[in-house]
């Protein structure tokens, strides 16, 4: 009985001692900034055999999964719009894919109005005019979109980053989507495209060393859908499966996600990193073991 007694108190202690240290290995960091960069039409497969060594690198030094899954339909505006506001296409009712001024602005808040509700600083830089439809007044210190292209975009958000230092900062690189529907996923020009954006994001990527705020940032790599042939759109892994990568202050290195990420997690982080309130009708949740130790 004596040993018993004796085996349940070391037990105990063991488990207090862990209960103790796990609050620390998964402690929230202590962000200034975060910044959503997507890849429009980043079907993984595709990257992954793409030119992209900054973004590879980014995966190497920090935490991801290349089977993260977008929602249905798997198109750029609803997608991006359930990445940008944490909810399924069921609740932002955004069900179209074109700019469509007489359909009017998004309805449920975006992670801009919540993080302006909180005194910070905004910012979006797309490379599409339906982002427009996402342009709530009052939410986005800064809205703009500058050209179809991603080098473009990437240096008129470079500006910006290194001027005025966003808190949170989304940046949309569109080539990579305009290549797989010209000449199909896959293939050389659109592996090309890939290229072409992951200099832009080098670009971002100085801009941020640049403005001094890199060791309080975290940047989220992503995408909105995969693609087939000349398309996208279905309920098929090729279309559904997009990377979430995530690198920066208080990310684990060299870490896979083990469990299942969705775009709409995306929301959940970026709001959870910067310690704005997460709204109970959120579908999306933080993403908590991409930090620590």
């Amino acid at each position: 009985m004596i040993r018993f007694h004796q085996s349940l108190r070391a037990f105990l202690y063991v488990m207090l001692a862990l209960l103790a240290c796990s609050p620390k290995a998964f402690a929230q960091p202590k962000v200034k900034h975060v910044f959503i960069v997507s890849f429009d039409g980043g079907k993984p497969s595709v990257m992954q055999e793409s030119v992209m060594p900054t973004l590879m690198a980014m995966r190497k030094e920090g935490a991801g999964t290349w089977e993260a899954f977008t929602v249905v339909p798997s198109v750029t505006l609803v997608s991006h719009t359930s990445m940008l506001t944490g909810v399924q296409p069921d609740k932002h009712l955004i069900d179209w894919n074109d700019w469509k001024p007489e359909k009017g602005l998004v309805q449920v808040p975006t992670i801009f109005g919540l993080a302006r509700a909180q005194g910070l600083t905004t910012a979006l830089f797309a490379g599409k005019e339906k982002f427009k439809h996402l342009n709530v007044p009052g939410t986005l210190d800064a809205f703009s979109i500058p050209s179809y292209d991603a080098k473009t975009v990437a240096q008129v958000a470079a500006k910006y980053i290194q001027e005025l230092k966003p808190n949170l900062c989304f940046i949309h690189f569109a080539d990579s989507d305009g290549a797989g529907h010209e000449f199909g996923w896959g293939t050389e020009e659109q592996k090309k495209a890939f290229a072409d954006e992951d200099e832009a994001l080098l670009t971002l990527r100085s801009a941020i060393e640049k403005a001094g705020i890199q060791k309080e940032s975290v940047i989220i790599l992503t995408a909105d859908h995969g693609g087939h042939d000349k398309t996208h759109g279905s309920t098929q892994l090729a279309d559904m499966h997009i990377p979430w990568i995530v690198w920066g202050a208080g990310v684990r290195k060299d870490f896979t996600i083990p469990s299942r990420v969705s775009t709409c997690d995306t929301a959940a982080t970026a709001l959870w990193l910067l310690r704005v309130p997460l709204p109970d009708s959120l579908d999306g949740k933080p993403v908590k073991s991409a930090f620590g130790k």
